[in-house]
């Protein structure tokens, strides 16, 4: 575009439809994740899952405050499954 006087001209109509499905890259929130990997897989993930995945794949995260006091408890593994979902997710996101 310039500045230029010109005989010719370009319309371009764009309707808030097409602008949605664009995504500019952040970061994208658990709760982004989660609808990404329902909406194309189907099934649920947790937090958990997400903070594992993201913890493995060196994504630096906060010191969650609300930790466990307890010394022998169990936490479940993410599944492989979910696992892929989750970081399918994070590369569509561009996180990784």
């Amino acid at each position: 575009m310039s500045k230029l006087d010109s005989d010719e001209h370009i319309n371009i109509e764009v309707n808030e439809e097409d602008l949605k499905d664009i995504k500019l890259k952040k970061d994208a929130t658990y709760e982004d994740i989660k609808e990404y990997v329902f909406k194309k897989h189907g099934f649920k993930v947790s937090y958990l899952y997400i903070a594992q995945v993201k913890r493995k794949l060196g994504i630096i995260e906060r010191e969650s405050y609300n930790k466990s006091k307890k010394e022998d408890q169990v936490v479940p593994i993410c599944p492989e499954d979910k696992e892929k979902a989750i970081i399918e997710a994070l590369e569509w996101f561009r996180m990784i």
